[in-house]
């Protein structure tokens, strides 16, 4: 994992929303603000990463209504103890939330016709909170694709590039 400044993972800048050539959706610099690879990539790993430590939407109806006479059996099973605690990673802030959604907002950036690299660039943000590891590692997505992971890492980097003008366009 490359190492990424302060200012680039807590999303110092203010973005402002505006619709780009094609009409999509997606975040401009304002003026003043330069992005570079780096951070661009640090802000759709951080995006991974919160996206994958998001809870599931909850309990259902039927779990809701039974869990006190589950955990009490449990309870009774174990002698009260819980043998191994399953770790999950902690629920992501807000600010961190709305972070996710802006840097995801960028991946649309990189034109339609050119969607093997916004799936290149989508999986590769898809990053563990607990571990840091890559879902999709370079091999793995090359594998997925019938490509050489080497084209994969040129076809990855050609589609940050992609946002990264696209961000730093004046508007």
């Amino acid at each position: 994992m490359r190492p990424a400044s302060k200012s680039a993972m807590t999303g110092s800048g203010s973005l402002s929303s505006a619709s780009n050539a094609r009409g999509d959706r997606a975040t401009r610099s304002p003026i003043g603000t330069f992005y570079d690879a780096q951070i661009v990539l640090a802000r759709l790993e951080e995006a991974g990463r919160t996206l994958l430590a998001l809870p599931p939407s909850g309990y259902g109806t039927g779990l809701r209504m039974n869990v006190t006479v589950l955990v009490r059996h449990m309870i009774e099973a174990e002698g009260g103890e819980p043998t191994l605690a399953r770790v999950h990673p902690p629920v992501p802030s807000a600010a961190g939330i709305t972070r996710m959604d802006e840097a995801l907002g960028w991946i649309p950036l990189i034109p339609r016709e050119r969607s093997v690299l916004r799936r290149i660039v989508g999986a590769r943000a898809l990053v563990n909170p607990l571990t840091d590891r890559y879902l999709y590692p370079w091999r793995r997505l090359g594998m997925m694709l019938g490509a050489d992971h080497k084209a994969v890492q040129r076809w990855h980097a050609q589609g940050v590039e992609m946002i990264v003008s696209a961000l730093n366009a004046v508007p």
